[in-house]
């Protein structure tokens, strides 16, 4: 079993122990120099980035999934895409505890998703809780999601909310926290 199977099966890990640095680290420093040659590429050369963003994300981008640079995702080996998933600048996850993104997610610039904690007693102790963003839903220009979040399906979260708590289906969340002021109607 390795550290992101522990941390996603709810244990505690001190940032210290061996096991982590090896196998956390390992990936942090493998996503942080490929994401350095993503925000390092020109933007009109998306055939590079296309091939880039596929050795940081293990090929998922495909049929219609994008990511525009500048970005940041610290470990690509914990995130799991859909199809016509679209990203716009500054995108940031903290995907350690892993993050889900289901087909026809659309995300604003500057979007934070955010799967790490630390334990207030030992800062050392780092814990995770998964992030899933179901199909059809869109996060506004910086918007922030918590650890533990589910958006759910067509869910609109307008900008800088900061999402703390599950969103239903077809919800309309905004502000800090967010919270749901209504439910649109769903068009088949």
């Amino acid at each position: 079993m390795s550290i992101f199977d522990d941390l996603r099966a709810g244990q505690m890990i001190n940032i210290g122990n061996s096991q982590y640095q090896k196998e956390v680290h390992g990936e942090i420093d493998r996503c942080n120099d490929l994401c350095h040659e993503i925000n390092a590429t020109m933007p009109s050369d998306r055939e590079r980035l296309v091939e880039l963003e596929n050795k940081l994300l293990h090929g998922q981008i495909h049929d219609g999934t994008f990511f525009t640079p500048p970005m940041f995702i610290d470990c690509g080996n914990q995130v799991h895409l859909g199809q016509n998933v679209y990203a716009n600048h500054n995108l940031t996850m903290m995907s350690l505890g892993t993050i889900t993104i289901d087909d026809a997610v659309m995300m604003g610039p500057g979007v934070g998703l955010f799967t790490v904690n630390h334990d207030p007693a030992d800062i050392r102790n780092v814990m995770t809780k998964e992030i899933h963003i179901k199909k059809n839903a869109w996060l506004g220009a910086r918007v922030n999601v918590a650890p533990g979040v589910t958006i759910g399906e067509n869910a609109i979260i307008g900008t800088g909310a900061v999402v703390t708590k599950d969103i239903p289906d077809n919800a309309v969340a905004v502000g800090v926290p967010a919270k749901v002021i209504k439910y649109n109607k769903v068009q088949h």
